[in-house]
């Protein structure tokens, strides 16, 4: 059940990996040029959150932002593709660990979401990040595959370690 994606790494660029490891679970691994707490910093501050998640090709938009980043605290992500009817995405923090742990739920699908783990671990001033999704059922995940909902990771999390970069020169210059 070992089914492998990777985006091509360029000399500034590293390398997504997007695993499906059984029926149920999907891994994304990426090392983020930057230190761990910028990186756990940019998954639960709002105003940091909003600059990285959506990838800009996909003509969505993020309209609001609620991120209650505590164990039991939740969140809610309401987008918009090129003008249309707003959707929800939220869930519930399960568990949070700053700077190397977070868990959350998915809510929003009628049958139960994904639970996504996400773990941070920095080695050299650089941040292997690990979203580990699992499903709850082969269909939902299939589904979730199909829909394309998975497909756009790569160029957020390109996204993110271009905020991150950004964040450690500014932070490294005061």
């Amino acid at each position: 059940m070992d089914t492998r994606r990777e985006s091509e790494p360029t000399p500034t660029k590293n390398r997504t990996t997007v695993e499906r490891k059984s029926e149920r679970e999907q891994v994304v691994m990426r090392t983020i040029n930057g230190a761990a707490r910028i990186v756990f910093e940019a998954f639960t501050k709002p105003e940091m959150f909003k600059r990285w998640w959506v990838p800009k090709s996909c003509g969505l938009s993020l309209l609001s932002c609620e991120l209650d980043v505590r164990v039991g605290g939740t969140y809610r992500l309401v987008f918009s593709h090129d003008g249309s009817e707003p959707m929800a995405f939220f869930g519930k923090y399960i568990e949070v660990t700053p700077h190397s742990r977070l868990v959350w739920t998915n809510d929003e699908g009628d049958d139960g979401g994904a639970v996504t783990t996400a773990t941070f671990e920095e080695t050299a001033g650089k941040t292997l990040v690990v979203l580990h999704d699992l499903y709850p059922s082969k269909e939902t995940l299939d589904a979730a595959i199909a829909s394309g909902s998975t497909s756009g990771m790569s160029e957020a999390l390109d996204q993110l370690d271009e905020l991150v970069v950004t964040l450690g020169a500014s932070l490294g210059r005061s």
